[in-house]
């Protein structure tokens, strides 16, 4: 059965995964930014001593008006001040600030909820809450905490958010909205992921039944009950509170959420035989073996594959050998003038899923909180940038001093340029999408041995840099992860260069 589709439901897609479900004990968080307007660039936030007195900007993100040779990108409009603290940590600065040097680390999905809840009256977005978050916060229940009390005297302006919040022992899925028109607030709940567990949010709330006296598992603002119970969105004799169906309930009947919730679930957990129709999943499931950052890598990069909802399959061709095959031109990124095209059928008359993997994806980050390392080496970001299915994930220490120039450079403000690395893998990307049956075959060859030698070398670039932080060289060992990540860097970006090129050429002439 197909549900509704909406903007709100296209967006980002986080997984998380708790210390006893990873395979080396880290805590995961993650996040792809699947969207046509963020800036595309990873900068390094220094920390930062502050003056009593001094002031924080807010921002609110509107579209930018179309200018000749820009790209569409989002604004930001300065809207008001609040209070700085004294001293700000170090973070890496994604679009949506991701992680920072005490191992505290943010992932993000849009799931919009109830317009009406909507406030421009506010002066916190979501954007600049991760970035508070970071810089003034070690732990995801300190986070959530200041984020109560800021969204309470500031208010939230941003739609219905989900951050998947974690450090370095536990990791808490955070949905929040707004107060409704007019008004200076928020509404919002937290729950936490077993450590045993993983969990996902698709751009839906998941976070359904609470129980606030469990306070090692849940939190929420004072407003939870009341406001549903204002606007008739809950009736207490009628039945037990939900905060998704009181506040988001249109998320959770969208199709293009739900089926990645199943997908997700169905790959790290498929003894549990979920039905990829239903409405509801659990809010977390133990995973049938631990989860590894390679098994996420494999994750970000489906589009369904061997399964019936992979858009390819009903494009076939026969081959040589007189078998029916799935042709090469098809792609699982088919646009929606494609697929009317090719009369693929389904919920709008023709046939669309909404895969893990998406062309529109401006970045993704699987972010690795490791509790048995110092602070200084265990915050690990392996970032990929445009469509994860045909990118690779470079490890970034979230200690590094700097990165290089082309991850530090925002495409949408370049327009095509060599000097933005997001530029090149949207080349190569938007390359193997042409004829994906074959091309991706070649893109693989060269980012799957690549992508398991990062692997490897992190692990050797850990010792190196433990050794040298226990002969109280600390300098030395934030310079050896700086160096690495910048290697890591250069080498992608270099293959991706390389790899577009040879695409250009290797298959022309065929007929």
């Amino acid at each position: 059965m197909y549900h509704a589709f909406g903007v709100r439901n296209m967006e980002c897609t986080s997984i998380t995964v708790g210390k006893k479900a990873s395979a080396d004990g880290s805590v995961i968080t993650s996040h792809t930014d699947d969207s046509h307007r963020t800036r595309t660039n990873m900068l390094v936030e220094k920390a930062a001593d502050h003056k009593k007195g001094d002031m924080v900007t807010m921002y609110k993100r509107q579209w930018a008006k179309k200018v000749e040779g820009k790209m569409d990108r989002y604004e930001n409009i300065e809207i008001g001040e609040i209070p700085q603290v004294r001293h700000t940590y170090q973070f890496l600065n994604t679009a949506y600030p991701c992680v920072n040097e005490k191992q505290l680390a943010i992932g993000e999905s849009t799931f919009g909820g109830r317009p009406e809840l909507k406030s421009d009256d506010g002066l916190i977005d979501c954007q600049r809450l991760c970035m508070l978050m970071l810089q003034r916060c070690t732990t995801a229940r300190e986070a959530i905490k200041m984020a109560g009390e800021l969204l309470e005297k500031y208010g939230w302006n941003d739609a219905g958010e989900c951050l998947t919040i974690a450090d370095k022992n536990e990791v808490w899925h955070f949905e929040v909205l707004g107060p409704g028109k007019d008004k200076v607030g928020a509404v919002w709940a937290a729950q936490r992921v077993p450590d045993d567990h993983i969990s996902v949010n698709a751009n839906a709330s998941r976070i359904r039944r609470i129980d606030l006296n469990d306070k090692d598992f849940f939190m929420a603002s004072k407003n939870v009950y009341s406001l549903a119970e204002e606007n008739g969105w809950w009736d207490k004799t009628q039945g037990e509170f939900e905060f998704a169906y009181a506040y988001a309930p249109s998320s959770r009947t969208s199709i293009a959420c739900s089926r990645r919730e199943w997908r997700v679930f169905n790959l790290l957990a498929p003894s549990l035989k979920l039905d990829p129709n239903a409405e509801n999943f659990p809010f977390s499931v133990k995973p049938d073996t631990l989860v590894s950052v390679a098994d996420l890598v494999k994750v970000f990069k489906d589009y369904y594959e061997g399964t019936e909802y992979d858009m390819r399959q009903s494009l076939t061709v026969t081959d040589k050998d007189g078998k029916t095959i799935i042709s090469p031109m098809a792609n699982p990124f088919m646009k929606n003038d494609e697929l009317k095209m090719l009369k693929i059928n389904g919920a709008w008359g023709w046939r669309f899923e909404r895969n893990i993997a998406v062309h529109f994806t401006v970045y993704g980050t699987i972010i690795q909180c490791r509790g048995w390392l110092p602070d200084e080496i265990g915050a690990l970001c392996w970032f990929a940038l445009d469509n994860i299915a045909s990118s690779i994930y470079v490890p970034i220490y979230a200690n590094v001093t700097d990165l290089p120039s082309e991850y530090k450079t925002d495409g949408r403000e370049t327009g095509f340029s060599r000097s933005s690395a997001w530029w090149c893998f949207n080349r190569l990307g938007t390359l193997t999408a042409q004829r994906w049956g074959d091309m991706h075959k070649v893109v693989d060859a060269v980012w799957n041995p690549m992508q398991e030698q990062f692997f490897e070398d992190q692990l050797a670039t850990d010792k190196t840099a433990i050794t040298l932080y226990n002969k109280k060289d600390r300098t030395g060992a934030i310079r050896t992860l700086t160096e690495f990540t910048s290697k890591c860097g250069n080498e992608a970006l270099n293959a991706a260069w390389e790899t577009g090129d040879k695409l250009w050429t290797i298959f022309d002439g065929q007929w």
